[in-house]
């Protein structure tokens, strides 16, 4: 009697910029022979699985190799209608790539989480067009404008559910590897950098400095957190709490966790790291990782 092969799912969590590891992730997933059938993501993790779930993550690397600091702020529009961030930009590229497709029809299985924001319900976004549901599961709330889908005004799936296991689970796989890339930064809440050269980046200041005319500093005080550190610094603390008590429940079989704490929010032109790091966090979980069966 021939035995059912075990489906393999991919949980790929959020973390902005951070983000771009995934697509390093499922390149080393790949070189070794483990290719996903389901493929769940949140936030970023949304949109980078939605590109490999479509076929189309070569476009995105490609894309994402090119961004520097002045191209990527041209992708942050300012808006001030429920989000400091409209995404118009972002989201006509990314449906130039070919993600203006039904989640039905793609070749893999795929879903992404986003959040209600009038009941607090996660929401699993399993069918209709994919643009749509990474434009809601990437919708962080007060950067991003939310969406309004089926009668719900959605947002950031971050909120309810950063790595989205249970998804993966619930969509059939019996082994999940899940993509953790907010714990490592557990600890690091508004630390100076090291380096200070990405402190002092243009796009950094510009964020990080936002509205700072207004706010008079007291020489004698340690220095006032900027709002987007603030802002960052809250989200990483609220995802990794809601993520350690979503794995003590449901844990993942492998979790992949590439080291990322110098990459800050904004930092989507830094993408070669973070590729490279996600290879990396493969690579040390390779014995792991090829044991599943």
């Amino acid at each position: 009697m021939q035995t059912r092969q075990k489906k393999i799912g991919l949980a790929l969590g959020g973390g902005a910029a951070r983000g771009w590891a995934h697509i390093g992730v499922i390149r080393a997933l790949n070189e070794l022979g483990i290719e996903p059938e389901i493929i769940c993501g949140t936030s970023i993790g949304a949109l980078v699985g939605a590109a490999y779930a479509s076929g189309s993550l070569d476009e995105l690397e490609d894309w994402v190799l090119t961004l520097d600091w002045q191209e990527t702020a041209k992708f942050l529009d300012i808006s001030f209608h429920g989000g400091l961030i409209e995404g118009k930009k972002l989201f006509d590229f990314f449906n130039q790539t070919g993600n203006n497709l039904n989640i039905e029809d793609l070749p893999k299985k795929y879903s992404a989480v986003a959040t209600d924001l009038e009941s607090g319900s996660e929401i699993w976004l399993k069918e209709g067009s994919v643009l749509d549901a990474v434009r809601a599961s990437i919708a962080l709330p007060g950067l991003f404008n939310p969406v309004y889908q089926n009668g719900k005004w959605l947002s950031d799936g971050g909120l309810v559910n950063p790595v989205p296991v249970s998804l993966c689970r619930a969509m059939g796989a019996d082994i999940v590897i899940a993509v953790d890339l907010i714990s490592s930064l557990a600890g690091r809440h508004l630390k100076e950098k090291d380096n200070q050269n990405d402190i002092d980046s243009p796009l950094a200041n510009t964020l990080k400095n936002l509205w700072s005319n207004i706010i008079t500093e007291d020489n004698n005080k340690p220095r006032t957190p900027g709002l987007f550190e603030t802002i960052a610094s809250a989200i990483n603390i609220m995802q990794i709490q809601i993520t350690r008590s979503h794995f003590a429940i449901e844990p993942p079989d492998v979790l992949i966790t590439p080291q990322m704490a110098d990459i800050e929010l904004f930092e989507f032109y830094r993408a070669r790291e973070a590729i490279e790091e996600g290879k990396k966090a493969v690579m040390q979980c390779k014995s792991e990782l090829l044991s599943l069966s």
